[in-house]
């Protein structure tokens, strides 16, 4: 088994192919190629001689901008074993001269060095660099907008499939055959998503793009028994025929969803249609990615994204980084108020966290190893962790403070709304006051005075958007999470 602490993440690949060489490994849902793991190793040996012949040294940055296919994955593992630095993008982002600038990146896939060909193979290869060698360069956007570089080692990625390996029921088994359609160069697709799949030598169902009809269709073919998901995509399925969605995920066994909050309505839809718990997660790019699940407590709680994982340290804490009242032992009576939870500040410890940001490594944990996130939450009275919002979207009015999800949680109960997103805009008598952008429902009306009727019947009074506007849809990310930061930049 690759030590998590001083190994490299390719070695996985290696692993998978003695212990089930003839196992399907990559299935190409677009094209139906399958790749057993035997075959993908070679490719993998083969792709570090082009990168070698292309001029590679160990440490240097390689952008992989491909979609979710087999080229993907024996890129980026052959980087890896190479010893380069994968620094993976979205394959026709317009930002990608900027990242290829930012990272320094010495080649591009695809461009300045060949897409890797599945069927190339070659003599084994010993992976070079290991351990806190930075693996993967992933950008992320953060509160603020501008791409940032989070630095992943070997130790941080290997130490979070590890961790969630640990899991019971386990996310990936030898036997499952995983539904990849979350974007592989997002780290919650490449983390949770491929590298678990290959460390369990389990058979990964490579998806481009989601598309209900498509995606049904192609776990009913491939026998699906596992989905890594997001909220956009089972919001999406739960929208479906029950029945065609029964039939389409009849095979499946688990599923999980991550990178942005889960709705307890589409929770509650999805266990209707197919008899299965949806298990929440929570974690960042900067944490490798996942810090807590559901599965660690076994329950599938609504609003809740549950306990740390194995080895994954959590504490609240408030805006000096000092502890918050949170962090009590949830078994000592009265420390939990049910009725005025104590919010934090979610700092993290463990040894998924990454290095810091490119290109100097600052920002990363501190020195005793914590990582204050930009996430605010409370423990429940049960002890899992629930989320309030991010810092840096918190709206303060007068004073006071507004979390966006509130009031989109408020905005989401009108039949007429199909999608809500509420910012912080600025005003000269309060600071600022709450903007509500709506997506309708389609052939649906409503006015700016009905939203904010319904939302001063739920709502304070300073909660209540003092502006509403309705759009014909909303800034997303790649995994489905509204980019707030958009719509304020939008503001005139």
């Amino acid at each position: 088994m690759v030590d998590a602490l001083t190994g490299n993440v390719a070695e996985l690949v290696a692993e998978a192919a003695e212990r089930a060489p003839r196992r399907a490994a990559l299935v190409d849902a677009a094209s139906g190629r399958t790749m057993d793991w035997a075959r993908t190793n070679a490719a993998v040996d083969a792709y570090v001689g082009t990168l070698d012949a292309a001029g590679l040294r160990p440490g240097d940055r390689v952008v992989v901008p491909l979609p979710n296919g087999p080229e993907f994955c024996v890129a980026l593992f052959g980087i890896l074993r190479a010893g380069g630095v994968a620094v993976p993008a979205a394959a026709t982002s317009p930002e990608l001269p900027n990242l290829v600038e930012d990272s320094g990146a010495t080649l591009v896939v695809g461009d300045t060095v060949p897409v890797p060909d599945p069927d190339a193979s070659a003599e084994p290869v010993e992976a070079r660099n290991s351990g806190e060698d930075t693996a993967v360069l992933c950008y992320t956007s953060g509160t603020a907008g501008v791409p940032r570089g989070v630095m992943l080692s070997h130790r941080a990625l290997l130490s979070n499939v590890r961790q969630c390996a640990q899991l019971r029921p386990a996310p990936v088994t030898a036997s499952d055959r995983v539904l990849l359609v979350v974007p592989l160069f997002h780290l919650y697709g490449l983390g949770p998503g491929l590298l678990q799949v290959t460390s369990a030598a389990a058979t990964a169902v490579l998806l481009d793009s989601f598309g209900t009809d498509r995606t049904l269709k192609v776990c009913a073919d491939n026998e699906v028994t596992a989905l890594v998901g997001v909220p956009a995509m089972y919001q999406a399925l739960t929208a479906a025929d029950p029945e065609h969605l029964a039939r389409g995920l009849a095979s499946v066994r688990l599923m999980t969803s991550g990178a942005a909050p889960l709705s307890p309505s589409v929770l509650s839809a999805m266990k209707d249609a197919t008899g299965l718990h949806v298990f929440e997660g929570y974690g960042l790019t900067e944490t490798g990615p996942v810090l807590t699940s559901t599965l660690v407590g076994g329950v599938a709680k609504p609003g809740s994204v549950g306990r740390p994982l194995p080895g994954v340290e959590l504490r609240l804490v408030d805006t000096d980084g000092d502890p918050a009242g949170t962090a009590a032992d949830p078994d000592e009576e009265g420390w939990f108020d049910e009725d005025e939870p104590e919010t934090g500040r979610i700092a993290a410890k463990g040894p998924n966290l990454f290095s810091g940001y490119w290109p100097d490594g600052t920002g990363g944990p501190d020195e005793e190893g914590w990582f204050r996130t930009g996430d605010v939450g409370y423990l429940d009275s049960d002890g899992d962790l629930r989320l309030v919002d991010r810092a840096g979207d918190l709206i303060i009015v007068n004073g006071f403070n507004v979390y966006p999800n509130e009031v989109e949680r408020v905005l989401a109960e009108l039949p007429e709304v199909a999608e809500a997103a509420a910012v912080g805009v600025p005003d000269d008598r309060t600071g600022e006051q709450v903007m509500a952008v709506l997506v309708l429902a389609p052939g649906a009306t409503l006015t700016e005075d009905e939203v904010r009727d319904h939302c001063a019947s739920r709502l304070a009074r300073f909660k209540v958007p003092s502006t509403v506007q309705f759009a014909d849809e909303l800034p997303h990310s790649p995994t489905g999470k509204v980019r707030r930061s958009t719509l304020r930049g939008s503001v005139t």
